[in-house]
């Protein structure tokens, strides 16, 4: 089978792999679709937080696939079956796993790095990481039903957004989009704020979503953007997915009093926050990280009913076999989802 395997620093290539036999409690799955995310570029670029990930291995975490082999042990699951995986996997017995709190397990484990991933024709997965796609979903879209999982946690758990309220979404990747897309589905009045790099392909995709959005580094700025699109008053709920170091401080000069931050993005460097303002103005900061069981049946929903654009969002442009092209046009912000079909 065709595999995308990291060999180094910035360096992938498509090798043959040996198809892997399922144990008697797992399923073989045939990968349809895989995403790349923000996570995925890190660890391709070795950054800061990701020299732990063992090379070379298959990446790859978010997917979407179809059962071609069901373990004697397993029940629930068929051939044909439509399914995708949670890839974050919790150890069930810490103390956060057992208080309800299995997104930030001690012990969890993650498909793509601490094992070879999806990015490959055929993955073993256990039953009790996956969910079952509903019939209206088609495989391409149900491929980014993990970060779209991502987005739900942080606008329909951690946050206190409701329809009408104004939502300023910092950063357009592919988390941000698809945060700005669960609050625009809420009935919220979203603005997403970008820079010049983001001008060309990801400022005009969300615009194209019907959603408003500011370049923070050209015209009049985020501060004039904030007082048109809130009347003076500030935004009710501000979302940083920038995952840079300012992005808190940022939304901090343009919350209004009384409102929350949710943090998305992890910064790799410290960040920067004046607290006086925060406590001054009863300012909450939140945080937002991974994803829940509820939440991934959240996201499946969401694409059920048609409230996320997912063909808009996808790009399908890129090929299983020069891998290292889709990575760099991500980095150089020239796309925002792209996605390997190993089975269009």
């Amino acid at each position: 089978m065709k595999a995308i395997v990291q060999t180094g620093p910035r360096a992938v290539e498509t090798q043959e792999r040996e198809v892997p036999t399922p144990d008697a409690d797992e399923l073989l799955v045939k990968v349809h679709t895989a995403g790349l995310c923000g996570s995925d570029a890190h660890a391709y670029k070795y950054d800061g937080g990701y020299e732990w990930v063992p090379i070379p291995r298959i990446m790859g975490h978010e997917y979407s696939a179809e059962v071609v082999e069901v373990g004697s042990d397993v029940e629930g699951f068929a051939e044909g079956d439509k399914v995708v995986e949670e890839p974050i996997h919790d150890c069930g017995h810490c103390f956060q796993c057992k208080n309800g709190q299995p997104n930030v397990c001690q012990n969890f484990s993650i498909t793509g790095m601490h094992r070879d991933g999806a990015y490959a024709e055929y993955v073993t997965v256990a039953p009790e990481h996956v969910h079952a796609v509903p019939d209206e979903v088609p495989l391409r879209h149900a491929a980014i039903t993990e970060p779209t999982s991502i987005a739900t946690r942080a606008v329909l758990d951690r946050s206190n957004a409701t329809p009408g309220d104004t939502v300023l979404v910092e950063g357009p990747g592919p988390i941000g989009v698809l945060v700005a897309a669960v609050a625009d589905s809420l009935g919220a009045n979203v603005l997403v704020s970008g820079l010049d790099q983001d001008a060309e392909y990801r400022l005009p995709l969300l615009e194209d979503l019907g959603i408003e959005t500011v370049n923070v580094q050209s015209g009049d700025g985020l501060a004039a953007a904030t007082e048109s699109f809130t009347d003076g008053i500030g935004f009710d709920v501000a979302f940083d997915s920038t995952g840079h170091h300012t992005g808190v401080g940022t939304a901090t000069e343009h919350v209004r009093k009384g409102g929350q931050i949710v943090v998305v993005g992890i910064p790799n460097q410290p960040s920067e926050v004046t607290l006086t303002p925060v406590v001054r103005g009863e300012i909450d900061i939140d945080t937002s990280y991974g994803s829940t069981w509820t939440n991934f049946e959240q996201a499946l929903r969401l694409m059920e009913r048609g409230a996320i654009a997912v063909d808009e969002i996808l790009d399908t442009s890129y090929s299983v076999d020069d891998p290292s092209a889709a990575f760099e046009a991500f980095l150089g912000s020239e796309t925002c989802k792209p996605v390997f079909q190993f089975d269009s």
